[in-house]
């Protein structure tokens, strides 16, 4: 950036910067219709693209004053991946949260370039009707509640697509020659989510062609695949004994388990904005991932831990979904995660066939589970003679209760038995009539 670009009098606005339409019309409008000077921020999650040198290219070719260009799949990965990895995270218990996870960090360097370039506010090319707008503004407030937060898309004129494409041509806007896109996608290292084209109707089965990361399971290998997921203090450090970085392990465990058809979901997903949505993902190594890191929990992991987390992992995946990963709420949160996984050290074996995932190997340093103890052998060491006094103690309240129960149910029933038929009589007009003889009339 120069020096004239930095004492410009012009007040500066940081953009989330993708390269496509969208944001590229955002530049224009940002600077044409709210007269700001524009810095971009290119963020590398592990997406798909076409090289962030050219995007970078384009942005400065629209004239902005700084785009910057991060690498941020490490801090990702190492940051933001072992937090989810460590509360399980499953929105509504069906998907790896996977945009959830990006979209606060994006914001984090986001909120860094404004400090850096002196910038008052922050922009984004999210619509008004997704999640991803909420993530981003809840999170630029929660870092830094002084900066102005602006919308273009949600905010500007420009109608349908056609207006769109006008008004970047006639600002000098590079239009792309096939803007037919039947899909919306995003993406980052832990895998891609699909929707819009033919998905919207909820009855059509997905086309094969959404999905790029896994076969089909139809047309996967006819053995199974077999991978050792290594853990230490809850984070996978290694693949079948290899040591690797996290970064690395997604990577491969992505392509094998894709290999094996294994990854994909379609579900009707509830978006915190209100609307129902339907959604396709594939995330073959998160979901791989968090079924192992799940049984290893289930091997090391006491009792009243294990069941207590579950219902907090809920909690997080909806405070994460619904874009408060600065919150107090979460950050809470992610202490408990923390204090349970550090006993977390093991290996978990798992059986990819044909779409399917089964954990059908554990083992820990750190495993509660005895042997002795659970065995029906006759080496077992469990004393099944305290049983008894355990079951007698522990149903003390429900016996006592069920007791006072059958004693007021038999109060009832003696106030209300009634009288013997000889002695029972009916008052009508005229005197006493005994019941038996009324019956008869």
């Amino acid at each position: 950036m120069s020096t004239e670009s930095m004492n410009s009098a012009k007040e500066k606005v940081v953009l989330a910067y993708s390269g496509g339409l969208d944001t590229s019309v955002c530049v224009k409008w940002l600077q044409d219709e709210l007269g700001y000077d524009v810095i971009c921020v290119l963020g590398n999650v592990g997406q798909e693209h076409d090289g962030l040198e050219k995007i970078e290219a384009k942005a400065k070719a629209l004239g902005v004053v700084a785009c910057e260009v991060v690498d941020m799949r490490e801090e990702f990965a190492n940051e933001y991946l072992t937090c989810a990895i460590a509360a399980n995270a499953m929105y509504e218990n069906k998907y790896p949260l996977l945009s959830a996870l990006s979209r606060p960090l994006i914001s984090k360097h986001l909120v860094d370039a404004a400090h850096k370039y002196g910038a008052t506010a922050v922009a984004h090319g999210c619509t008004g009707k997704g999640n991803d707008q909420v993530r981003f503004e809840t999170s630029i407030m929660a870092l830094d509640p002084t900066l102005k937060v602006i919308a273009p898309v949600r905010e500007w004129d420009l109608g349908m697509r056609p207006d769109e494409i006008a008004y970047a041509k006639a600002h000098g806007v590079p239009v792309p020659v096939s803007l037919d896109k039947p899909y919306s996608i995003d993406d980052n290292l832990w895998g891609r989510a699909i929707e819009a084209g033919v998905l919207e109707d909820p009855w059509n089965e997905p086309p094969e062609d959404i999905w790029t990361m896994t076969v089909s399971p139809l047309e996967a290998p006819d053995e199974p695949t077999y991978v050792e997921l290594g853990f230490e203090a809850g984070v996978p450090v290694s693949l079948d004994g290899e040591k690797m970085g996290l970064v690395e392990l997604v990577d491969k465990l992505n392509a094998i388990a894709g290999a094996a058809g294994f990854g994909r979901i379609d579900m009707i997903e509830n978006r915190y904005v209100g609307i129902k949505s339907r959604e396709c993902y594939e995330v073959p190594a998160g979901l791989a991932i968090i079924q192992a890191h799940k049984a290893l929990e289930d091997l090391c992991l006491e009792r009243d831990v294990l069941h207590y987390k579950l219902g907090l992992e809920q909690t997080w995946a909806d405070q994460v979904y619904n874009g408060r990963w600065f919150s107090p709420l979460k950050l809470a949160l992610d202490a408990f995660m923390g204090a349970t996984q550090e006993a977390l050290t093991g290996e978990i074996k798992l059986k990819l066939y044909k779409g399917s995932c089964v954990v059908v190997g554990r083992k820990s340093a750190a495993a509660l589970y005895d042997q002795q103890l659970a065995t029906y052998d006759n080496d077992d060491a469990f004393d099944q003679q305290a049983a008894k006094g355990f079951i007698d103690i522990q149903a003390l309240s429900i016996k006592t209760w069920a007791m006072k129960q059958a004693q007021l149910e038999q109060a009832h029933a003696a106030a209300f038995v009634p009288q013997s038929s000889a002695a029972a009589f009916d008052v009508v007009e005229g005197g006493a009539v005994e019941l038996s003889a009324a019956a008869s009339l």
